[in-house]
């Protein structure tokens, strides 16, 4: 259990069970790390909503993957919002910090400022990614963009994939908060997940639903506690001053909720020099030759945290030169264009 007065209910998950039902859940709020996100970028507000609730849902479902392991949600389509992508890279140590990064790519010539984000996507696909690390096969599944929010992909994606039957609530916005002169992003969410008893199809191989997979008292369970969470207010899932176990409390005393340690989360960007060299490392010198711009040199941009970089083109590629230890030997070159992260 966590002393409410320990912990800062901004930039936060709160994993939790309800021992009534035999669910579990998690609770997120973000505010600073969500700003610095996407003050990276000069997103126009419906990009910048969907970013927001991408991060949200990252936070929510990212609480649960292993040490050292990495979450990424990815969400692509054909409309004017093309790439939505968001990181969540586990704590190095028990009790660490979690970071988060998250990038968008968009036609703002296609953009339409009074139509939702989610509209703007067009058709494409809702994709989860987990990479266990080194000398692993990193997982991934979809699930086609339908709905009408990416909530609505997720808990499609659990359902159908997982066979865990997931139901979120989220909400995402600017506020002025009490003691700032401007308004800033913030996002909450909370979420409840159940386990099914067994593997289960569902009739003729459509796809599956939660009551293919819930069945009897199992049932009513997740039916009290998703009309439970379903109560919640938007500002209690974004207000800094209520702190998330009150707020479990609040929509769970009845299902008898146990709160448990909250995850802190931080900006993170996994970027470096190295890195992007490793990156580049596939290409060939006259491919080399054709992202080295007039002044003779390759530079590269992370498309998540902004980050420049510059590299002598004769250090990169399968065929730079190198010395006896292994690292390149700059010997100058020419050209044009630039490579980007």
């Amino acid at each position: 259990m966590t002393e409410t007065k320990d912990i800062s209910w901004d930039d936060a998950v709160l994993p939790f069970q309800l021992e009534r039902s035999g669910m579990r859940g998690r609770a997120a709020r973000l505010g600073p790390l969500l700003e610095h996100v996407l003050s990276r970028h000069d997103y126009p507000v419906a990009v910048s909503a969907m970013v927001a609730e991408l991060t949200a849902l990252t936070a929510l479902i990212g609480q649960t993957v292993k040490l050292r392991w990495k979450l990424s949600l990815q969400v692509r389509g054909n409309g004017a919002i093309r790439t939505i992508a968001t990181d969540y890279y586990a704590p190095e140590t028990q009790g660490g910090p979690a970071r988060m990064r998250a990038w968008a790519s968009f036609d703002a010539e296609r953009l339409q400022e009074d139509l939702p984000g989610f509209d703007q996507l067009g058709q494409g696909y809702f994709a989860v990614l987990i990479d266990q690390g080194e000398g692993t096969t990193p997982y991934q599944g979809l699930t086609p963009l339908a709905g009408g929010s990416l909530a609505t992909c997720a808990q499609t994606y659990f359902e159908q994939s997982e066979q865990l039957p997931t139901q979120f609530e989220l909400t995402v916005g600017r506020a002025r908060l009490p003691g700032q002169a401007q308004e800033h992003w913030r996002a909450g969410g909370i979420m409840v997940q159940t386990l099914p008893a067994a593997s289960h199809t569902a009739p003729g191989g459509e796809a599956l639903q939660s009551a293919d997979i819930l069945q009897g008292a199992q049932s009513e369970d997740w039916n009290r506690a998703t009309t439970l969470m379903a109560t919640v207010e938007a500002m209690e899932l974004v207000d800094p001053a209520l702190p998330l176990p009150n707020l479990v409390f609040r929509l769970f005393h009845e299902e008898e909720p146990t709160a448990f340690a909250a995850q802190p989360l931080v900006f993170g960007c996994s970027c470096n020099a190295d890195r992007v060299r490793g990156t580049l490392s596939i290409y060939s010198a006259k491919d080399i030759r054709h992202m080295t711009n007039d002044n003779g040199i390759v530079t590269a941009d992370c498309q998540f945290c902004g980050a420049h970089y510059e590299f002598d083109p004769q250090s990169l590629g399968f065929e730079a030169t190198i010395d006896a230890d292994g690292r390149p030997l700059a010997q100058g070159g020419a050209g044009e264009s630039r490579a980007a992260l």
